[in-house]
Order: C-alpha cells, then sequence, then structure tokens
C-alpha cells in the first residue's frame, strides 16, 4: 500500500486546478492550495461515510485510514479525519467483543437517546418553520406570509437535497424568524466547485417555486401570486450578489476574475433591459470580486453557465410579474 502511494505520488507533477508544478510527493498545491488527491480524498470518504451508515466501523476506519497518507500532515482536514477514526474505534471496540448481546443491551439507552436527539432535530426544523412563518404572517397577512416562507422552504431544500444526492451528510434547514435560512453541511474536503455547484441549488429551486407561482397568477389573475412570484424572485437575485455567506459569494469562489466579469456584465445588461434595481446590487457584488485575492487560475465554463443561467431565469420571472409597489422599482 505504502509503496503505491510513493509511485502514485512522484507522478502527480502539475497541479489541476492552477497548473502549477508540484513537487514529488507533494499532498498540497503551494500556489492555490488546492488538494492533490482531491479526487481519491473524495471517493474514500464517501466509501466511508457508506459503510458507516450500514454500522461497518472498522471497514469505514480502514477507508478513513486510507485517506491520511493523501492528506498534510497538520493540515485541519488531517487533525478532523484522525479525530473520527479514534471516535470510530471506539464506538466498534463499543460493539465488540464477546458477549455481543449484552454489549448491545448496554447500548439500548443510547440508542432510544439517539431516537430522541433525532426527533428533537426535526422538531427545531418544524419549530423554527412555523416561527418564521408566523413572522411573514405578521407582516403581511395570512395568505403571502406563509407563500413567501415555503419559497424559502424550497430553496433551502434545494441546497439540502444537493448535498444529499451527492452522499454527503446534512441537516434539515434551520430558519431564523426575520433573518433568513441555512442548511448546516460538512464540507471538509469537498473540492471547491462542488460546494459552489450546491450553493448555486438553493436559488435554482426558488427559481422553481418562483415560476410556479407565476403560472398560478397567469392561470387565476390572483395579484397574490403575482406578488409572490416577483418577490421569490427578486429574493432569490439579492441571494446571489457575490458577497460574504450569500449564495453568490460561495458560489463565486469557484469563478476565475474573467468568469466574475462575465456575471457583472450579464447583471449590468439584465439591469439595462429590465431597470430593476436589484442586479445593480449583485453587479457591484462582482465588481467587488474582481479585486479580491481568492479567485481560482482556472475553472470550468459549467459553473459559470449555471450562475447566468439561474440569474437570467429569475429577471425573466420579474420581468413577467406586474410592478409591485416599493420592490424592485427603478
Amino acid at each position: 500500500m505504502g509503496s503505491n502511494f510513493t509511485t502514485n505520488a512522484s507522478i502527480t507533477q502539475i497541479c489541476k486546478r492552477c497548473s502549477h508544478y508540484l513537487a514529488p510527493g507533494a499532498l498540497e498545491c503551494p500556489q492555490c492550495q488546492a488538494l492533490v488527491h482531491a479526487d481519491t480524498l473524495e471517493r474514500l470518504a464517501g466509501e466511508a461515510r457508506a459503510l458507516e451508515a450500514h454500522g461497518d466501523l472498522f471497514a469505514a476506519r480502514d477507508r478513513w485510514l486510507s485517506a491520511t497518507p493523501l492528506l498534510p500532515e497538520g493540515s485541519a482536514q488531517s487533525k478532523w479525519v484522525r479525530e473520527h477514526i479514534r471516535t470510530l474505534e471506539q464506538s466498534a471496540a463499543t460493539l465488540d467483543g464477546h458477549n455481543k448481546k449484552k454489549a448491545l443491551g448496554k447500548l439500548a439507552p443510547l440508542g432510544a437517546l439517539g431516537v430522541l436527539l433525532a426527533k428533537l432535530l426535526k422538531l427545531k426544523f418544524l419549530f423554527s418553520l412555523v416561527a418564521f412563518m408566523g413572522v411573514y404572517w405578521a407582516l403581511w397577512g395570512a395568505r403571502f406570509g406563509i407563500g413567501f416562507a415555503i419559497q424559502i422552504l424550497i430553496h433551502e431544500m434545494g441546497h439540502y437535497i444537493d448535498i444529499k444526492r451527492r452522499g454527503l451528510p446534512a441537516e434539515m434547514p434551520v430558519f431564523l424568524p426575520g433573518l433568513g435560512a441555512y442548511v448546516k453541511w460538512q464540507a471538509l474536503g469537498v473540492p471547491l466547485e462542488t460546494r459552489a455547484a450546491v450553493s448555486l441549488a438553493g436559488p435554482l429551486a426558488g427559481w422553481f417555486a418562483a415560476a410556479v407561482c407565476g403560472v398560478i397568477f397567469f392561470q387565476t389573475n390572483d395579484p397574490l401570486w403575482a406578488g409572490l412570484a416577483f418577490s421569490g424572485a427578486w429574493l432569490n437575485v439579492l441571494n446571489l450578489t457575490p458577497v460574504w455567506m450569500l449564495d453568490g459569494g460561495q458560489a463565486a469562489l469557484a469563478l476565475t476574475k474573467a468568469e466574475r466579469l462575465i456575471v457583472l456584465a450579464t447583471c449590468v445588461a439584465i439591469w439595462f433591459a429590465s431597470r430593476q434595481n436589484i442586479f445593480l446590487i449583485v453587479a457591484a457584488g462582482a465588481a467587488w470580486r474582481l479585486f479580491t485575492k481568492d479567485a481560482p487560475p482556472r475553472s470550468g465554463p459549467a459553473l459559470t453557465a449555471y450562475f447566468i443561467i439561474v440569474l437570467t431565469g429569475l429577471a425573466l420571472i420579474m420581468w413577467l410579474m406586474p410592478q409591485m409597489h416599493g420592490i424592485g422599482r427603478p
């Protein structure tokens, strides 16, 4: 096993992300800090989590152990993996032994506690969602408040579903009344492009929710649905601003300076066509990211296309809906 790893490491001469030349046996690119064996690490992590889910803790531990030589010594990823290995060994040792029935019997209260904790997590999701709906109910009435909260729920579930389909751990969304919502997930060791795609999955789901409201408006001519469609699209556009912890900010981390310039130009073009000032805010965020030093030297065009398609789709919904008083007016 050790000799195979040495041979593979010596073959790796160029960073896949930035094309920087690597020293033989390098585990991390000195130019962009990308992990040299990121693809292998992601595969091993996925296999280990699947084994953990099936209760095969010793096999899961072996998968994690095989990942440790691929991680830089002393890195946060290496420390987390080694700590997780110790946790697995302790759990596996508890389940192992000559008297398995007795050991399982002793663990029964812990199992009940785990079930209780799972229920509490679900209750946290439900309680926060109800409180979230209550705030918007009080502000704008029952129909609009509940509809608006459901659109945000769909946005967050877009993140959650995209994370789970990749085999990564995630918790149900938590809502902060009057502020927003978030999905907690484990992004350690996940490639930058994957994290960016997960970030864009929320606005994509938000576009779908706003589009459904728009279709219902055209079928019923009820202005409530026009208001939901426009406000939902507007909020998702705002969330695509490439700053801080917004989805656009996370997605921009995987875009080169040239790709950020394309997003900027797209926002200015949409603003010129629609006169919706929210697109100038997104453009300003993209302009700021042209001067930050976190742009990767290389990226794939698919992610840029993803960003622009979602942005343009949301703009189309806003353009099709009647103007709402005080929202998005130029």
